[in-house]
Order: structure tokens, then C-alpha cells, then sequence
């Protein structure tokens, strides 16, 4: 009796004891494995804790800089300046400029010029493409004689950043030059490898010194002025400075033009971030101004007495649109240019042309040859 009544309890203990032992180890496991668990999850906090603190940290860096920005400019107006007139920004890098073959120019020929005692600008003059290859074997003196031909004169001068070689600006020499025009572009002082430091006045010193040059030189044919950009200010203060002396060019023509450097700072995207700041004006636009930098083509058209055409591409974002149709209002206003021809050609958006390309039109022919008349050449 003892024995079965043993038997029974024997069992359970057995298996009280087997079942103790066999549970002990799940229980370990899942210890174990919250254990782990718990550990991946630390982990995952603890990187997003550091990547949280990293981007707070690169927000106010940023946020630093952005306040810091306006503060700077205004401590030191003279970064204003460099930033409007990029000329520290050469594209393309490393071309030879005494070589404007390399550019594909084969009938351009590269001299210097002085403005002014000490100061040396550089200054590329192509021929018409008619006169290709006569230019082949032509010298300084051969190029300097072919102005005297009856073929059109123009003085293009180029917008900030870059140099005369600019590829947007060769293309258009050699448009022009197709149509049987003489192009002379300038580097202003301080582009390129002229001499000097960049100034509102320097550039229309510069601009006005190259005219008078050619001036002496085209005989009776016509002296055309092409402005291009920050160019359009340049060419109204010099045919502002022309037209008072009563020597005006036979034409000037404007390609993506603002109304003065202020309202061209307010809309460039690069103030975007900026614009509606508090203080605006007197952080960034007043900085320009203490730098004695204008360009106020509003104000030179009242002043001008010649016939004046303006391009500008709709979905120029560089110069916006508006500006330029702006200053056609005000040129189509004004007294001084009553009686003389003042046109706007726009240029779809769906074009693509922005602000660097109205080169590319294939009407571009035709609206120089029904603005300037008789005077375009027949090629």
C-alpha cells in the first residue's frame, strides 16, 4: 500500500520536477530575448536622439548664417558690389582670351585699349562673315581698316559675370557678324584680363572711351550700341552721355533690361529668401547705393533721343519680364524720345529662351531688319 500510495505522488513529483526544469529554459529565452529586444529599441532612440540633435544643430547653423548674412553686408557694403558685379565668376574657366579662334572665332582679332594712363581693357573685334577670309591673313592694322567698309558697327557689352568669351555671348557675335555687322565687345576694368577694379562709373568710362574709338574709325557707317543684362545699364548711361553731347548713336538696343539696379535687386531670385524680411531695403538696397552703383535706365530714358528696341524673354528669371516692359513704358513715355522709334519684341515662355538665349530665335533677323530699316545689311 505504502508503495502504490508512493507510486502516484512519486509520479507527481516527477513531474512537478521535469516540469519545472523543462520551463526554466523558455523562461530564459524570453528573457532573454525582451532582453535583446530592449536593447535594439534603446538603440533606435538613441539614434534618432543623435540624429534629431544633428539636425538641430545644422538648422541653426543655417538659421545663424541667415541671420548673420544681412548684418555682414551691411557692415561691409563692398561684398554688395562684388555681388553685383560677379566679375571674380570667369565661365568658361581657363580660355586664352588673346586667342578667340579657340572659341571658334575665326575672324575676331584681340587688342587692348587704354582708357586711362596705366589701365589696359581687352577688347575683341569680329568681322562680318563676308569677310572671312580676307581676315585669315589679317593683322591689327587690316582689322582696324575694315570698319571703314559700309558694313554696321555694333558695340555689344556684356551683362556681370563671365568675360567677353562667354559662350552665350560668342553665339550671338556670330549671329550678328552673319548679318554682315562688325561686333566689338569689351571687357570692362576688373572682367577678363582687363586692368582695374569694377565701378558703375569705370564701366561707362570704359564703354564710352571704346565708342569714341570706333567713332573715329566707322566713318559714315552706323554705330549700333547692344546692351545685354547689367550691359542695358552701361549702354543708357553712355547713350545718356552721347545724346548730351549731341552725338547719339544710330540705335540702341536693350536685351533683357531692368529699370534700375534697386528694383532688379528686389526681384533677383537670389534675394528670394530675403525679400520680405524686415529691413530689407535697408540691409541689401541700401548697401548697393552706398556703393554709388544705380544704373538707372528709368531715369536715362528721359534723357535719350535715339531709336531704342528692348528684348526680353517671358520666362527670363534672372530679369524678370515686368521690368523690362516697364522701362518700355516709360521709354514710350518720354519726351526726349518723341519722334524717334521705341519697339518691344517679347519672347514666349515656350520658347525657353530665358535670359541668355534670344540668340537662338530665327526671327531674330527679321526684327533687326524691320527696326533699324535700310540700314540692315543685305548679306
Amino acid at each position: 500500500m505504502r508503495r502504490r500510495n508512493r507510486s502516484p505522488n512519486s509520479h507527481h513529483d516527477g513531474s512537478a520536477t521535469e516540469t519545472l526544469v523543462d520551463r526554466s529554459p523558455g523562461l530564459n529565452e524570453c528573457e532573454g530575448t525582451e532582453s535583446a529586444g530592449c536593447d535594439k529599441t534603446m538603440r533606435r532612440r538613441l539614434r534618432r536622439s543623435g540624429l534629431t540633435c544633428r539636425v538641430r544643430r545644422i538648422f541653426l547653423w543655417i538659421l545663424g548664417i541667415y541671420i548673420a548674412i544681412p548684418f555682414i553686408i551691411k557692415l561691409c557694403p563692398s561684398i554688395q558690389a562684388k555681388l553685383v558685379f560677379l566679375n571674380f565668376v570667369r565661365v568658361p574657366y581657363f580660355i586664352d582670351l588673346k586667342k578667340p579662334q579657340d572659341q571658334g572665332l575665326n575672324h575676331t582679332y584681340n587688342f587692348y585699349l587704354q582708357p586711362e594712363e596705366g589701365l589696359h581693357i581687352g577688347v575683341w573685334h569680329t568681322v562680318p562673315a563676308a569677310l572671312w577670309e580676307e581676315a585669315q591673313d589679317g593683322g591689327a592694322e587690316w582689322y582696324e581698316h575694315t570698319l571703314q567698309s559700309t558694313h554696321p558697327v555694333m558695340l555689344y557689352l556684356h551683362g556681370n559675370a563671365g568675360t567677353r568669351g562667354g559662350d552665350h555671348r560668342v553665339q550671338l557675335y556670330k549671329v550678328l557678324s552673319s548679318l554682315g555687322y562688325h561686333v566689338v565687345a569689351l571687357d570692362y576694368r576688373g572682367w577678363g584680363d582687363s586692368e582695374g577694379s569694377p565701378s558703375e562709373s569705370g564701366m561707362t568710362t570704359d564703354a564710352l572711351y571704346v565708342y569714341q574709338w570706333l567713332q573715329r574709325r566707322v566713318g559714315s557707317s552706323p554705330l549700333y550700341i547692344w546692351g545685354h543684362s547689367l550691359g542695358t545699364g552701361v549702354a543708357t548711361n553712355l547713350v545718356r552721355r552721347l545724346c548730351d553731347r549731341g552725338t547719339p548713336p544710330a540705335a540702341l538696343i536693350l536685351e533683357s533690361p531692368f529699370t534700375n539696379i534697386r528694383e532688379e535687386a528686389r526681384s533677383h531670385p537670389f534675394s528670394m529668401v530675403y525679400r520680405y524680411l524686415p529691413g530689407f531695403e535697408w540691409f541689401f538696397l541700401d548697401s548697393i547705393t552706398a556703393n554709388d552703383i544705380r544704373f538707372a535706365s528709368d531715369d536715362n530714358v528721359h534723357h535719350i533721343s535715339c531709336p531704342v528696341l528692348i528684348l526680353h524673354a517671358e520666362d527670363d528669371t534672372v530679369v524678370p519680364f515686368h521690368l523690362g516692359k516697364k522701362l518700355y513704358n516709360m521709354a514710350a513715355e518720354s519726351k526726349s524720345l518723341s519722334g524717334h522709334k521705341v519697339q518691344f519684341v517679347p519672347f514666349q515662355s515656350s520658347l525657353g529662351y530665358r535670359h541668355k538665349f534670344i540668340y537662338r530665335s530665327p526671327q531674330l533677323p527679321h526684327i533687326l531688319s524691320d527696326f533699324l530699316g535700310t540700314t540692315h545689311p543685305q548679306v
